[in-house]
């Protein structure tokens, strides 16, 4: 808090009021930096006002909360979702998908931050009666097995988590999972990022005994709620596909020229008809959100990511198609990175690109061209990536800096992150054409540097 309100000083933005919490065990009130007519307890004042709320009545299309999403511009979008719409969609969705019963305990691993927290640790589970287990903490603290002496301690029956926790678990081994009964589980979920087969495998064998059905949802901050997922027990399910639509979702596979393919194919995800959950724009850019999910391909709602559908109908994503990067099932735009990189004083250029990475799904590899004189150091390696982690969070933190004393560009300026994605990914033998560049010779230097 204190670092907020001296930046919002710093930014000449003023704070007419803090409602400050009192909480003894970490700092007394008077060891408490305090300004008075701004700061105000709240033990002191809450038992002022009403105990009892009346209810408000709004329109069904009365906007219910904004959620700040990355894009692969740079700038953050602010996603509105509406109320009735919304409740309706993010309450059905999880009552099917999860098979939901009144006797149920449930618990998403989720921060109430994201998209996930609001409409499957919030919305999706209180408007069906749901209890709900909210956890605040590190999942494998002091051990791996810390989410399955949840399990057992609470009787948790649903259990929805990210991909990135399930790699992360199974790296560990099974003996922490097996050490505990798990009995109580009847229903496991996947959210945030395509599952690998062989994580699904683990989730279903190790930790759901070969008896739990997974939900690996399909689903994004602009949808509000899932679009393609199993429905426990209703069709076989594929490790690593989301399945099916939900009820009334209508997706379809295009092609660059946003033609229909039909069958087994590759291609672009879009959705044909609209659906309950949708968010009704952008937060004061209506343009923005015409041009990025209705203008790629007319007639239908784009969702930025690719997607296979195999024989037998059901549905593998294939990832982003854009330059939106998923650590860990957080999106993050490479633009966004790069912003806070130059900002670096010390950083005259940055190119970010995504590569794999076994826990996460996707790492973040930038490439820094540093300002003229200044020498390539691991204190200043340190200092680029502390630079991120403060302007944007933990998650978006580069995992490999890569020193570039040039970055591949075209003629018109343009960075050639084909190349750069192949030098991260040690793809060398598959560069393909470097006769557009307007320095060809950058790439040996990047090259001769992918070590260092």
């Amino acid at each position: 808090v204190d670092a907020g309100l001296a930046e919002s000083e710093k930014q000449g933005v003023a704070v007419g009021l803090c409602l400050t919490y009192e909480n003894q065990s970490a700092m007394k009130r008077e060891d408490t930096k305090w300004q008075a007519g701004r700061d105000v307890w709240w033990q002191d004042v809450v038992t002022s006002f009403p105990t009892k709320c009346d209810v408000e009545w709004v329109d069904a299309e009365d906007p219910l909360f904004l959620l700040y999403t990355s894009g692969s511009t740079g700038k953050p979008k602010g996603v509105l979702h509406t109320t009735g719409g919304y409740m309706v969609y993010s309450a059905t969705t999880f009552k099917y998908a999860f098979d939901y019963k009144p006797s149920d305990i449930y618990w998403c691993t989720a921060d109430c931050g994201w998209i996930t927290g609001h409409s499957y640790v919030t919305y999706g589970p209180l408007l069906n009666g749901a209890t709900v287990l909210v956890f605040e903490g590190t999942p494998n603290y002091p051990d791996s097995g810390r989410c399955w002496d949840i399990v057992d301690k609470y009787k948790v029956t649903i259990f929805y988590t990210a991909p990135t926790l399930v790699r992360s678990l199974m790296r560990d081994g099974t003996e922490y999972v097996t050490r505990h009964s798990r009995k109580s589980l009847r229903v496991l979920g996947s959210v945030g990022e395509p599952i690998n087969p062989s994580a699904w495998r683990w989730f279903y064998n190790i930790v759901g005994d070969s008896r739990c059905p997974i939900s690996d949802t399909w689903w994004q901050t602009e949808t509000g709620g899932f679009m393609i997922t199993p429905l426990p027990g209703a069709w076989p399910q594929k490790p690593g596909s989301a399945t099916f639509p939900f009820f009334g979702v209508q997706p379809v596979i295009v092609d660059e020229k946003g033609k229909e393919i039909e069958g087994e194919c590759s291609g672009y995800l879009c959705i044909k008809k609209s659906w309950p959950g949708a968010f009704r724009t952008l937060y004061g850019d209506h343009d923005r959100y015409e041009t990025t999910y209705f203008k790629p391909f007319a007639g239908y709602y784009f969702t930025g990511d690719g997607c296979s559908r195999d024989k037998d109908g059901y549905h593998w994503l294939t990832g982003r198609v854009d330059d939106v990067i998923n650590v860990s099932g957080h999106r993050i735009g490479t633009a966004e990175v790069e912003s806070a990189l130059v900002s670096h004083p010390k950083c005259a250029e940055a190119a970010v690109v995504a590569v794999e990475h076994e826990v996460k799904g996707q790492g973040i590899y930038a490439f820094v061209t540093l300002v003229d004189g200044v020498p390539y150091s691991e204190e200043l390696r340190k200092s680029l990536i502390l630079t991120v982690r403060n302007q944007i969070g933990a998650f978006a933190a580069p995992d490999k800096i890569h020193w570039a004393p040039g970055l591949p560009k075209t003629r018109s300026g343009k960075i050639m992150r084909r190349i750069l994605r192949k030098i991260a990914s040690k793809q060398l033998d598959e560069l393909g054409d470097t006769s557009t560049l307007a320095d060809p010779g950058v790439v040996d230097q990047l090259i001769a540097l992918k070590d260092c």
